[in-house]
């Protein structure tokens, strides 16, 4: 059994005077990947050079303009790296490279080694602040904590004094989440006050959520009370870290720039340690799906996820959102049918905004193809099917005969699971276009009657067909074509149905355009109903198909019965 008792649950600010839960997200921040850096140390199989360079092209192509290259005091792949990036002139000129390094001196003089050369840097100094880790890592004070952050500040200070490029710093009180708020702020005005910061000369100051240790509106109370509590606060960039270990970096991440964070460190697909960091592509399709310019090139997401996954050597989730494959699918027949009305009613009117139901956005608007949205498995409904038959195929089947196919195709789904569209459209062929036997309609000759005016019917037609192979012939007449082929069958097949109604459409255009019929017939003597389809280029020879594929479908089982016993 589960001992929650072991837990204690983490404290809440008292702060009433929160702005953030009445605000919106109107504009994008300063998007800050850390792929390259946070993402590749939570790899198992970390980014050679040449990977790393492939995908800081991708960042630099969606459109990062501050990009975090690693850790380069600590490992000497990703000094060389870094060495690479400046001794090919890969860095263009909007791009800040940023280096992360921790606040002793022989990694700050290596730090500085590693970005010679680069006229533009952030330097990213961090120390630990939290309660726990004050106590049972560091065994040190606050006092002594802030002192740590103060003389990494100053050594930073000093070697930017000589180095021939702008240097702008950054400091993070790492695991920010569970470091009282007053002591937080505390630390980072005195490394702003170290820094000599103004508002000329900002600093950047990145609260992370290290660890996600409550809800998401915790860390928006903070960050709101951190940004009215600074004392230097137009000095300062107010940056964010989220991580994801609670599912909820994307949430958190969302309400602290509702809180006043300007800018946002994060990863593709939230890739990062433990549970990852926050997904910058979440947040940024999220802003897009509100009508917010995120201002990254993100329309095709198929390619970032062929060199995120190619890189990394792991696979998206089939349910991430936005990317994985199944997430512009529906398997629920409801889904299917709401889908399929929604893309009708736009299609129909002609509107500029996107507006359908379960589709939060146009897939197409990223790169995605409409052919997933709708699957078919034993879940689906009739809805689902006919849109695939639409979509695919440009059959519009009538909204009675939704039904009937369905569970055609449904008894298919129950057997084998996922039935594929060119599945869906060989069962629809089977079932009625090739719907031709026993009794095969070969030929028609249709006569106008309507000059006649003392007969009561104004067509007269003369249909060829087949009967389990031997040709015969009938003429019969009738209000129209399809009226007098439905008499001359009754007649000619002692059988007695109804036409309850007729549909027809174009499939294709151009001069060789192909149209679909279908008829709605009852069989009058035991009240069976079916549909009946058939094409061809001519309207009058698709209707025709389309009674002989209901008549077969409705006594096809007889006619072969009375068939074999004429022969016994």
């Amino acid at each position: 059994m589960l001992n929650c008792n072991r837990y204690r649950r983490n404290p809440v600010m008292d702060f009433p005077e929160r702005k953030w839960p009445n605000r919106q997200i109107k504009k994008a921040p300063v998007w800050v990947s850390v792929d390259l850096r946070d993402g590749n140390q939570a790899l198992i199989d970390p980014m050679v050079v040449s990977e790393k360079i492939e995908m800081f092209n991708l960042l630099v192509k969606i459109g990062f303009k501050e990009i975090e290259i690693g850790f380069p005091a600590a490992s000497q792949i990703e000094f060389d790296f870094l060495r690479e990036l400046v001794n090919r002139k890969l860095i263009p000129d909007d791009v800040t490279v940023q280096v992360l390094t921790q606040c002793r001196e022989e990694l700050i003089d290596r730090t500085f080694e590693s970005i010679e050369g680069i006229p533009k840097a952030i330097v990213h100094i961090y120390n630990s602040t939290s309660t726990l880790q004050r106590d049972v890592v560091f065994h040190k004070s606050r006092e002594e904590i802030k002192q740590l952050a103060v003389e990494g500040t100053r050594m930073v200070r000093e070697r930017a004094k000589t180095f021939p490029g702008k240097i702008i710093l950054e400091y993070s009180p790492e695991s920010y989440t569970g470091t009282e708020p007053d002591y937080a702020v505390e630390v980072c005005d005195a490394v702003v006050r170290e820094w000599g910061a103004t508002p000329d000369n900002k600093v950047i100051i990145n609260l992370p959520s290290t660890v996600e240790m409550t809800t998401p509106n915790v860390f928006a109370d903070r960050i709101e009370w951190s940004d009215t509590h600074f004392e230097n606060r137009e000095s300062i960039i107010l940056s964010i870290h989220p991580h994801n270990d609670r599912g909820t970096g994307v949430a958190t991440a969302e309400l602290a720039m509702m809180a006043g964070a300007e800018r946002v460190e994060g990863t593709l697909f939230g890739n990062g340690e433990r549970t990852g960091n926050v997904d910058i592509l979440t947040i940024a399709y999220n802003m897009f799906s509100q009508g917010v310019d995120p201002e990254l090139r993100i329309e095709n997401i198929n390619e970032l996820i062929d060199v995120y996954e190619r890189c990394t050597k792991m696979k998206i989730d089939p349910r991430h959102p936005y990317a994985g494959k199944l997430v512009f699918t529906a398997f629920s027949g409801s889904h299917q049918d709401a889908i399929s009305k929604g893309i009708k009613a736009m299609r129909e009117r002609n509107q500029d905004w996107w507006e359908v139901p379960y589709l939060p956005i146009d897939p197409a608007d990223i790169g995605r193809e409409y052919e997933p949205i709708v699957r078919i498995n034993s879940q689906s409904g009739k809805g689902g099917v006919a849109f695939i038959m639409d979509s695919y195929f440009g059959f519009k089947l009538p909204k009675g005969m939704h039904k009937e196919f369905a569970d055609i195709i449904q008894r298919v789904s129950e057997k084998q699971g996922e039935v594929a569209p060119d599945e869906v459209m060989e069962k629809f062929r089977e079932n009625y276009l090739l719907k031709k036997e026993p009794i095969h309609f070969r030929k028609i000759n249709v006569i106008d009657l309507s000059d006649d005016t003392e007969k009561e019917f104004d067509t007269k037609v003369t249909v060829q067909y087949t009967d389990h192979g031997t040709a015969k012939e009938f003429s019969a007449v009738g209000n129209g074509p399809i009226d007098a082929v439905k008499r001359g069958l009754s007649d000619e097949l002692g059988i007695n149905v109804k036409i309850i109604d007729y549909e027809e459409h174009a499939l294709t255009g151009g001069s060789n355009a192909q149209a679909a019929a279908y008829i709605h017939m009852l069989s009058s003597d035991d009240n069976r109903i079916t549909y009946g389809v058939g094409v061809s280029s001519n309207i009058t020879r698709a209707s025709v198909r389309a009674i002989f594929s209901a008549v077969n479908r409705l006594f096809g089982e007889r006619f072969e019965q009375e068939f074999a016993r004429s022969r016994m």
